[in-house]
């Protein structure tokens, strides 16, 4: 049997088990069973329980194995949880720390194991009922040249695990170089979860495996009849993705009966796409052709509402100094920041990500798109709007809790590991980062504005207080000292570029005049954008060239505007579509709306150099933009030494746009450091395109921002899902913090090395892979533009 049959053959079944007939739709859900889920959780007062049988774990395990190998090896990992002494960790940040790692090494003596591509095996932990627990498993592999055709190790693969039972294991290497493998190691980290004396686990039944198909994991190339498995809007445009140029193909409802017929279209990289924009009807259906079939997936009205429900799940299962039931008790109120004699806890808000990291300003932003999204369901989904607003409150009261009310805040902890949460013991931890930054409080001024606005009673009060002051603190600082330099390279922040930093300042006078009708917000709003204006490519790149409407960091025009990791490039948008609509007879309004245009134009362009996936391209990148050194660095944050090298190969594997070869236009950001994922980076487009969409009333625009959206529900060239419980063959993320969440996002799908397509390795390891909270507060706002 071939490749394609078997996976065709899986797929049969997991398509007509997701087809069968279901009971009519819940108000609170579409999906009955996810809809009865929320009722359970006391709509989301506890975590929804994960779906593994969708997974693409699920899958995997049941690849064919074909031959296999059984190791004699038994290994016992056991520690002592309770170590006596403080969590330790590097000498640049001490509190980046843990209470050690235990290993076991399976020792394989420099063997080949090329003649495997899967090690599988079973673990028992006992760990006194700890609710979130995982090992790491890695390769220590002998050193030498690169070998064509395999892939060195991305790091190690984080394995969730249930306490108190067997876990069947597996480890993919097919990837991987693995022709001197010395050991492959099982390890454990002590982060101080466990109330038990010790923890102990068991490994067990250690098998090398040939299994059938084997992952992929590179290039564009669709795995299979690739769908978003959420599914399609009616009156939208709907296709698949087929590996094969031509032929004809079918949709057939959850009955099997054919609704739809068509031919595939070629795409011109050696795969086509399968259009039935035309079917509209309500209902589950899948894709058949070549003998394979795709994923189920749904038209139909009420599209993204169960997904906003997992994802706002995964968002409340991430709160911090608050307990979530299963994931952890209430946790870091014995954490500090310290500043002019007072003390803050900076226990709450949500952790930041897989680890226990936190961001006041992330925080913030989550806040405000949680505030977005209710906003826009209101009417039709109320039940999910008050959900989402009361978690928006639990963010803007930490947001407020950080300040010290004199512009200062606490600002940002990196964080690996569980405290006592109990102030006055030996493991509180004094250096919470703070700062005084015009930019962050200009930020936090809109947020709280805005929350103002939508809310009411006692908190609406306290943030337009809040909102009032920091936009002072923030003017007054500015006024003093200009753009200042970001002091702190973990906040996200760090990125900002003076024209982001100005469309920021202009939107939060928006918000602020909007709160207050100040005229003062006004002027200084209309004021602000002039520099952003001035940032704008309003003319060709050459004579003849479309290439324009795209802004640069600042007036030097050194390099222009990109993101690698955390983007907010939506702001610039979110500035002009607000001084058209609270200052509609302002005479700037024709510029605003000017480089409204433009803008859209140059988002068009990008997505008609996009692949049949419409993920949107990153952008356009110059040939020598490493000699803006301060907007260099500041973007590629741990650049290696040879980064400008790394930058020529990296804007070399894109596509010219200009005679000269001066400007390439690339797929995938360029990044050098573990920072890479682009999920954060295609929502913040999508908005920015869906934004202009709806002011424009331009129908292209507003596709773009539901193809990125797409791209998160599975029409990638994995066929997965980036969001875990919704859709279909959505896979295990990286989350030692809480585990496995049903609505986690990761930070995306990445590149190998310093090419230019996608890249997803099986290995679950940051940063690619780890849950962020950023990801999924933009998802939501991406959504909210389609209600």
């Amino acid at each position: 049997m071939g490749r394609r049959s078997r996976i065709a053959g899986l797929l049969v079944l997991c398509a007509a088990a997701a087809c069968r007939t279901q009971p009519p739709a819940d108000p609170i859900a579409a999906d009955p069973t996810l809809a009865a889920a929320i009722r359970a959780t006391g709509l989301l007062h506890r975590p929804l329980p994960t779906e593994p049988d969708r997974s693409y774990e699920a899958e995997r395990a049941a690849a064919t194995v074909l031959s296999e190998e059984r190791l004699p090896d038994t290994f016992e990992i056991r520690f002592a949880n309770h170590t006596g002494k403080r969590a330790v960790g590097p000498p640049d940040d001490i509190d980046y720390a843990t209470y050690g790692t235990h290993t076991a090494r399976l020792s394989l003596e420099g063997r080949n194991l090329e003649a495997w591509n899967r090690l599988s095996f079973k673990v028992i932990p006992s760990c006194g009922g700890t609710d979130v627990i995982s090992m790491d498993v890695s390769f220590q592999a002998a050193q030498g040249p690169a070998k064509p055709g395999y892939n060195e190790p991305t790091g190690a693969h984080l394995i969730p695990l249930v306490d108190g039972r067997e876990n069947p294991c597996f480890y993919e290497m097919g990837e991987l170089r693995r022709d001197r493998v010395d050991a492959v190691v099982f390890s454990v980290t002590n982060r101080g979860q466990s109330q038990a004396d010790s923890s102990v686990y068991r490994i067990t039944d250690i098998r090398l495996q040939q299994v059938d198909p084997d992952a992929r994991v590179l290039g564009w190339e669709p795995d299979g009849i690739v769908v978003s498995t959420t599914g399609y809007a009616p009156g939208t445009p709907k296709n698949a993705i087929v590996p094969f140029p031509e032929g004809r193909f079918r949709v057939v409802d959850a009955g099997g009966r054919t609704v739809f017929r068509g031919r595939i279209a070629r795409d011109g990289r050696g795969y086509g796409t399968a259009d039935f924009t035309p079917l509209d009807r309500e209902g589950t259906y899948r894709v058949e052709a070549g003998g394979l079939v795709s994923p189920a997936f749904r038209i139909g009205a009420r599209l993204w509402t169960d997904a906003q429900w997992r994802v706002l799940n995964s968002i409340y299962a991430q709160r911090c100094g608050d307990a979530v039931p299963g994931i952890h008790p209430e946790c870091h109120g014995d954490l500090f920041c310290e500043h002019g004699g007072r003390r803050i806890s900076y226990g709450g808000g949500w952790h930041d990500a897989g680890d226990l990291s936190q961001q006041t300003l992330q925080t913030g932003d989550i806040a405000f798109a949680l505030l977005e999204a209710a906003a826009a369901c209101r009417t039709a989904e109320p039940d999910l709007a008050a959900r989402m607003e009361e978690e928006a409150r639990w963010g803007l009261e930490f947001v407020l809790h950080c300040r010290f009310g004199d512009g200062w805040r606490a600002s940002s902890m990196g964080l690996l590991h569980w405290t006592d949460n109990t102030p006055g013991t030996a493991d509180d931890i004094f250096t919470v980062r703070k700062q005084n930054l015009a930019f962050d409080n200009f930020l936090f001024a809109g947020y709280e504005a805005f929350g103002a606005m939508q809310l009411d009673g006692e908190l609406a009060e306290r943030l337009r207080k809040a909102a009032v002051e920091d936009f002072r603190f923030a003017r007054e600082r500015f006024d003093a000292y200009g753009f200042e330099p970001f002091i702190h390279s973990w906040e996200h922040s760090y990125n900002t570029s003076r024209s982001q930093y100005m469309a920021t300042v202009s939107w939060s006078a928006s918000q602020l005049y909007r709160l207050t009708d100040d005229p003062a917000y006004a002027a200084l709003a209309a004021d602000a954008i002039r520099y952003v204006l001035a940032c704008q490519q309003t003319g060709p790149l050459e004579p003849g060239s479309p290439w324009e409407g795209f802004f640069w960091r600042d007036t030097d025009r050194l390099s222009l505007v990109h993101y690698n990791h955390q983007s907010r490039e939506q702001v610039y948008m979110q500035a002009f579509l607000a001084l058209c609509r609270t200052q509609p007879d302002h005479p700037d309004r024709s510029a605003w709306e000017n480089a409204i245009l433009l803008y859209g134009n140059y988002l068009k362009l990008l997505a008609d150099h996009a692949t049949a996936y419409g993920m949107l391209p990153s952008g356009i990148y110059k040939d020598d933009e490493w000699k803006d050194r301060d907007g260099f660095t500041h973007l590629h944050l741990q650049a290696p030494a040879d980064a400008v090298e790394r930058y020529q190969r990296q804007f070399l594997a894109g596509t010219p746009v200009d005679s000269e070869g001066r400007y390439r236009l690339r797929q995938f950001p360029v990044w050098f450091s573990v920072f890479t994922g682009n999920n954060a980076v295609l929502l913040a487009q999508g908005k920015a395109a869906a934004l202009c969409g709806h002011y424009l009333g331009d129908e292209r625009l507003l596709q773009i921002g539901r193809d990125q959206l797409a791209w998160m529900a599975g029409k990638n060239p994995f066929g997965q899902s980036l969001i875990y419980g919704e859709g279909s063959r959505y896979p295990s993320m990286d989350s030692f913090s809480s585990g496995e969440l049903t609505g986690e996002m990761p930070v995306g799908i990445r590149t190998l090395a310093d090419g230019d397509e996608p890249y997803w390795p099986r290995i679950s390891n940051a940063c690619y892979k780890e849950i962020w909270v950023v990801v999924s507060g933009k998802f939501l706002s991406l959504v909210s533009e389609y209600q």
